[in-house]
C-alpha cells in the first residue's frame, strides 16, 4: 500500500508540550509517522503509543519499555502543556473543552480529563486538567486505493460501512476515501460530500479550517452531533454522500433521514467482524434492512487501513485479504 503519511514536521507535535518534555522529545529519533498517541498523566509515566506497542519516555533520555526507568510527568509540566496547547487561552476553546477535547493546528486532537463542572445537568467546563491524550492525525493518501473499485459501481457510490477494531486505521481509511470520492478520477466524477465531524478527527478543523485534505467537493460540520449535522447538511448543502465516523446505536434515525433524502452513506463503526456487528441489537436492523451495500472490514497490520474482507449487501464475501 503506497501513501504518504502527513506527519512530517515533528515540531508540529513537540511544540505542544512543556519545555522540559519538548526538549526530551526533540532529542528522540522517534518516527512520529508511526506514533498514534502521547499520553500525559500527573505523577505518572509519559506513554507513547506507536503501531501496536507502548513505550515510555526515559528519565535519563531516550525511550524505554521498563516502567521503572520512565520519566514521570509533574503537575507543573502538565499545566504548562495545557497552556501551550490552548495558546494561553483555554477560555477561547471553551466549547471544545466541554466535549472533552481540543483540536490543534495540524488536525491533531487533544483529549482532556479533570474536574467536571455541571450546570443544569450539562457540562459547563472541565478544570484542573490532570490527564491529556494527544492523538496524532495521520493522513495516508492512497490507502483507500484498494477499496475504491468495490464501493463505486457503474459510476454510482454504494452505501458503505467500514468496520474496524481500535487503532487499525478506520478514520485514516475513511479520510482518504472521502478525499478520493470528492476529487473524482479519470473513471469517476467527483461527489459533493457532507462530513459531520462530531469529534474533530476527520477534517481536524482548526478555527474552522480543515487540517486534513478531504477533497475539493467536501463540506464539513465540525463538532456537531450526527443527528443535527445530517439534517443541516441535507437542508443546506445538497450532498451526494454524507460521511460520519463511529456510528452509535442512537444514529439509526439520522441514517434513515439521509436515506429518505436520497443521500448515500459512508460511515465507520467499531467492531472486529461483520458477524459481531450484525449481532448488536440496534445495528442488526441496519444490517437486516440492507441499508449498506458494502462492508469493509479492517484488521491489525504493520500499516493503518489493512483490509481483511469486503462483503456485499447480502454479507457475501467478495474480497479477502
Amino acid at each position: 500500500m503506497k501513501g504518504c503519511d502527513k506527519v512530517k514536521d515533528i515540531t508540529e507535535i513537540t511544540k505542544l508540550f512543556s519545555l522540559e518534555i519538548k526538549d526530551r522529545l526533540d532529542k528522540l529519533s522517534l518516527e512520529f509517522n508511526k506514533v498514534y498517541e502521547i499520553r500525559l498523566r500527573v505523577d505518572q509515566p509519559l506513554i507513547i503509543v506507536r503501531e501496536n506497542e507502548e513505550i515510555f519516555l526515559a528519565d535519563k533520555g531516550g525511550i524505554t519499555k521498563n516502567i521503572n526507568d520512565a520519566y514521570i510527568v509533574t503537575k507543573k509540566e502538565l499545566r504548562e502543556t495545557v497552556e501551550y496547547i490552548s495558546n494561553f487561552s483555554l477560555y477561547a476553546f471553551e466549547d471544545e473543552v466541554k466535549q472533552g477535547f481540543l483540536t490543534v493546528q495540524g488536525g491533531h486532537r487533544v483529549g482532556i480529563c479533570g474536574k467536571v463542572f455541571l450546570e443544569s445537568d450539562n457540562i459547563k467546563s472541565i478544570k484542573y486538567i490532570s490527564f491529556i491524550n494527544i492523538r496524532i492525525s495521520h493522513e495516508i493518501k492512497g490507502c483507500a486505493n484498494k477499496i475504491i473499485p468495490y464501493v463505486v459501481k457503474e459510476g454510482a457510490f454504494l452505501h458503505t460501512l467500514i468496520i474496524s477494531p481500535p487503532r487499525c486505521g478506520k478514520t485514516t481509511m475513511l479520510r482518504d476515501l472521502i478525499r478520493q470520492l470528492s476529487n473524482g478520477s479519470s473513471n469517476t466524477s467527483g461527489y459533493n460530500i457532507g462530513v459531520v465531524d462530531e469529534r474533530s478527527e476527520l477534517a481536524g478543523c482548526y478555527f474552522g479550517v480543515p487540517g486534513n485534505d478531504l477533497g475539493i467537493r467536501t463540506d464539513v460540520l465540525d463538532c456537531c452531533p450526527k443527528i443535527k449535522g445530517i439534517e443541516l447538511l441535507i437542508r443546506s448543502m445538497s450532498p451526494d454522500i454524507i460521511a460520519v465516523d463511529e456510528l452509535g446505536a442512537g444514529d439509526y434515525c439520522a441514517l434513515n433521514n439521509a436515506l429518505f433524502s436520497g443521500c448515500k452513506i459512508l460511515a465507520t463503526i467499531h467492531g472486529t467482524s461483520l458477524k459481531e456487528i450484525a449481532e448488536k441489537p440496534v445495528l442488526a436492523d441496519i444490517i437486516k434492512n440492507n441499508i449498506f451495500e458494502r462492508f469493509i472490514v479492517l484488521k491489525s497490520g504493520k500499516k493503518a487501513g489493512v483490509v481483511s474482507n469486503i462483503y456485499d449487501e447480502n454479507m457475501n464475501d467478495i474480497w479477502e485479504g
